[in-house]
């Protein structure tokens, strides 16, 4: 009998390095100095919580901390050959638990949630004493998904916390942690990435990006969901969606159902959620423009004409607000119901153009 295939890690992006092979941090220089500062002053507190959007940088900011702790480097830059640096890429560095996401019960797939069972394994680690007596570092990635009981245990060891250790925890919404875990930790957080910063931090993934533009703003500056949108083709069915909004108020009815088919078929599950997402994104990019009266940078050639032709006031942002509400909601709970993909992304088109259709008299 074959051996099972491999669970894929919970904390990897697909299509671009995990965080602890990636060496360069870009657009957070703040965030790091303060954690420097800190180290370099003595004041280094024994929990940290790295906060912000999802795919940020959060987790690289969290394992350059750890390589920094470990290799007892002058600078956060531990260069790739250093020793700690090849431990820490192969999960071999002793002085580091890495808490995460496990295979659940049946071992056939990753577990919903970090479970305690996750924990009592950390809580093994940290009982033995360290090979040299120094420092070892906890990273749990992500503080979000542990599971109430875990959550709990972590709590303790941050209530208690056992000499010469340092817990980093990343949390994409720390909103929803225990407020006595946040409370116990000194908290850096991230905020999303501008072109530039982007475009770094793409090259060093491995993605060659002529404008970064497009990206930073269909991703909301993440890094993370920048890599989902290049492996989906995502700023390619962006400029579909413009261009076929564009013929409002004669929608090309063959036009958007062509968009839509692309979000329909076996496989096509995350080009239909990518599809929503784009709606989603150009919808808030009308109702932001409207309220502000500011047109964002374009994503896609005629998206600037058509969001002023949209969206020219607050009356008009304040529509585009409430359809943005609930349309891609009402669009996942059809698919979870099975209905017809296709047709739950023609209709948020043909909603789109309904609505375009009542502000257009005014």
């Amino acid at each position: 009998m074959a051996d099972p295939a491999p669970l894929p890690e919970p904390d990897r992006v697909e299509g671009a390095p995990h965080p602890r092979e990636t060496m360069a941090l870009f657009g957070h220089e703040g965030a790091e100095a303060s954690f420097l500062d800190a180290a370099r002053s003595g004041r280094l507190h024994h929990g940290w919580l790295i906060t912000g959007p999802r795919g940020v940088g959060k987790a690289t900011l969290a394992w350059r901390m750890a390589r920094y702790l470990l290799a007892g480097t002058p600078t956060m830059d531990v260069s790739e050959g250093h020793p700690v640096s090849h431990r820490i890429a192969a999960l071999s560095e002793p002085r580091l638990f890495l808490l995460r996401r496990g295979a659940n019960a049946t071992g056939s797939a990753l577990s919903a949630d970090i479970r305690v069972d996750e924990v009592r394994k950390l809580k093994s680690y940290l009982s033995l004493s360290a090979a040299d007596g120094g420092r070892r570092v906890v990273i749990v990635d992500s503080a979000d998904e542990m599971a109430t009981a875990a959550a709990n245990a972590i709590l303790k060891l941050l209530e208690e916390p056992p000499a010469n250790v340092i817990l980093i925890l990343i949390s994409h919404q720390p909103s929803k942690l225990l407020p006595t875990i946040r409370s116990r930790c000194r908290e850096l957080r991230l905020g999303t990435l501008e072109a530039g910063p982007m475009r770094d931090a793409l090259t060093q993934a491995g993605a060659m990006v002529d404008d970064p533009v497009p990206l930073a703003e269909l991703g909301g500056g993440s890094v993370g969901e920048a890599v989902r949108l290049l492996n989906l083709d995502g700023l390619a069915l962006y400029r579909d969606l413009i261009a076929t909004l564009s013929t409002i108020p004669r929608l090309d009815r063959s036009r958007a159902l062509a968009l839509a088919e692309q979000g329909a078929g076996r496989g096509a599950e995350p080009r239909f959620d990518l599809i929503v997402g784009l709606i989603d994104r150009f919808l808030a990019r009308l109702a932001r423009a409207g309220t502000l009266s500011l047109i964002p940078p374009e994503a896609a050639k005629g998206e600037a004409d058509l969001i002023a032709r949209l969206s020219p006031d607050r009356h008009a942002a304040l529509k585009w607000a409430e359809l943005a509400q609930n349309l891609g909601l009402r669009a996942r709970q059809g698919k979870a119901v099975n209905l017809d993909p296709a047709a739950l992304l023609l209709d948020m088109i043909l909603r789109i153009d309904e609505t375009a259709a009542q502000l257009a008299p005014r």
